[in-house]
């Protein structure tokens, strides 16, 4: 048996014990329920002013460091979910809209962990020293400094991800047209509208897991497969 025959049956075993489970598109659903979660505790607990007082540390601090605690299993579920997506379309992936597509994916996540971080980090400082806390010019730093990565930057990046799988699913048949469609709609939202509406933080999660379980039913259902590309 030559090399090559040895190659490429090494090749096939590799594929088959490695193909993606039909239940990993679950993995979106609980990133969706997850961050929904997060997202939801941030809001109840965090005054949307920026330049508040810091008065929750002392009343929701704990509400708020169990969102921070479910905030890594998020992350990973949607590194999950991303693999998911990119595996249903395989070699019909476009270089461009995949390069935006996962860079806003990896941008999002990692402005992600690092507003959790912060807040962490306040919340350890005022743990340990809080009448120094409250009001410091320390906290206000660490907490405008927050709210820009989230309120501007990951939820820009979102509405990025939400844009650029869109289009891909749009032009490889992924996701029916009309949830691509919605997709556009709210990544619009979410860049324009996002400072004027408080909640559109919500509007990620919610596509997400529309698409997660439109994935997931035609794994086991078979409405199709694999994507194709749909001429325009």
């Amino acid at each position: 048996m030559d090399s090559g025959s040895i190659m490429r049956q090494a090749q096939g075993v590799t594929s088959s014990s490695l193909r993606t489970p039909k239940a990993a598109a679950a993995a979106g659903i609980i990133f969706s329920i997850l961050i929904g979660i997060i997202f939801w505790l941030f809001r109840i607990s965090i005054p949307a002013d920026p330049m508040e007082s810091g008065a929750w540390l002392a009343t929701d601090s704990g509400t708020v460091a169990l969102a921070l605690n479910l905030v890594p299993f998020a992350g990973v579920a949607f590194l999950w979910f991303v693999g998911v997506l990119r595996d249903r379309l395989g070699r019909m992936e476009d270089r461009f809209f995949a390069t935006v597509f996962l860079g806003s994916a990896i941008l999002f996540l990692a402005m992600l962990f690092t507003a959790s971080a912060v807040v962490g980090a306040v919340i350890l400082v005022f743990a340990s020293k809080p009448a120094a806390m409250i009001d410091s010019a320390i906290f206000h730093v660490a907490r405008a400094l927050a709210y820009n990565l989230v309120n501007v930057y990951l939820i820009k990046m979102a509405a990025v991800f939400m844009f650029s799988m869109s289009m891909v699913g749009f032009h490889t048949g992924l996701a029916p047209r009309w949830i691509c469609y919605l997709g556009f709609a709210l990544a619009l939202l979410l860049l324009v509208g996002s400072y004027y509406v408080g909640w559109s933080v919500l509007l990620f999660p919610a596509w997400a897991l529309l698409i997660s379980i439109y994935i997931l039913f035609d794994n086991f259902v078979g409405l199709d497969s694999r994507p194709h590309r749909v001429d325009t």
